[in-house]
């Protein structure tokens, strides 16, 4: 039998508390009792714990009777945990923990309590796509992943926002008592065994332009209006008025990543919204968004979500 133990606090994301438990809940319907998992709930406040949504939760532990002795720890997150300060007592805990649990990792934000324990340096880590960004600048000694569901790193686990945890807890089943369970498991919850595709799939790539002056706003909008063009970095260094060197060097202060990169996530961005609200060809799509052939935009859609446009589409058809 395996110990799981989930960290709850003030503010909790109800679901990335509820959804891996149930998971892990399901498992054991399909397991014989000495094969089963116990699962424990560790709170950093007395109970009941008033979760982000209003809900009030309980812990079987305090904080400071919980010990380290599980198989499995996970760190749920909250919509707050970002702007919070670091708790000294659970960061302690984590890092004691971390010794010598075999596997122990974070849902969603979660990965912020990690972090500030010091556990994310030198590893592969993701969280939310819309912290992602900020979490990798928080802590830059880990390698933050923007688009993974989850993340598997030696005995190290993340997941991205709320629902992936749901995935992250199916994976680890998956891992400990094979697919079949897993997958009866998912049946059960009326979820995917295994999610095709990452984050990006559900969230767009470009952020709107705040600053009409900057160079990325400039950027972003020449672009946008232009993407079938080859959109080469020298071509848009001209529209800047800016060496191709210095054009490069301000273009990733100020947006994180290189131009040939963000002329790539704004092709995949409108192709993504092509897809889902429509049924161009797909030569049409692959024209409009500049990648010039289906088959090299089926070769971009496997490497970076590890499906083809075509399921893509597919994924977002009612009663697909």
């Amino acid at each position: 039998m395996k110990t799981l133990a989930l960290v709850l606090f003030p503010g909790v994301q109800s679901l990335d508390v509820s959804g891996p438990m149930d998971v892990f809940a399901e498992a054991n319907a399909f397991l014989p009792p000495a094969r089963q998992y116990r699962l424990v709930t560790i709170g950093t406040t007395a109970s009941p714990i008033r979760a982000s949504n209003g809900q009030q939760l309980g812990a079987d532990l305090p904080l400071d009777q919980a010990g380290t002795d599980y198989d499995i720890v996970l760190v749920a997150g909250g919509p707050q945990l970002a702007h919070e300060q670091d708790n000294p007592q659970l960061s302690a805990w984590l890092r004691d923990v971390a010794q010598t649990v075999p596997r122990y990792g974070s849902i969603c934000t979660g990965a912020y309590l990690l972090g500030r324990a010091g556990l994310l340096d030198g590893k592969r880590a993701t969280t939310h796509w819309s912290d992602a960004a900020q979490l990798a600048a928080e802590f830059p000694l880990a390698q933050v992943e923007h688009d993974r569901i989850h993340v598997r790193d030696g005995r190290l686990v993340t997941s991205a926002g709320v629902t992936a945890g749901i995935d992250l807890a199916l994976a680890l089943v998956a891992e400990d008592h094979g697919q079949a369970v897993a997958l009866a498991a998912a049946k059960r919850l009326l979820v995917l065994a295994q999610r095709q595709g990452g984050q990006s799939q559900f969230s767009p790539y470009l952020s709107e332009a705040t600053t009409p002056d900057a160079l990325s706003t400039i950027i972003q909008r020449h672009v946008m209006d232009n993407l079938a063009q080859p959109l080469s970095v020298e071509q848009l260094a001209e529209v800047a008025s800016m060496s191709m060197r210095s054009f490069a060097r301000q273009f990733v202060k100020e947006m994180g990543v290189t131009p040939a990169e963000f002329v790539q996530r704004a092709r995949v961005d409108a192709a993504r919204n092509l897809l889902e609200g429509g049924e161009l060809a797909l030569k049409t799509i692959a024209y409009r968004c500049g990648f010039g052939s289906p088959a090299r935009m089926r070769l971009v859609f496997a490497q970076r979500f590890g499906i083809t446009p075509n399921q893509y589409r597919d994924s977002f058809r009612i009663g697909a």
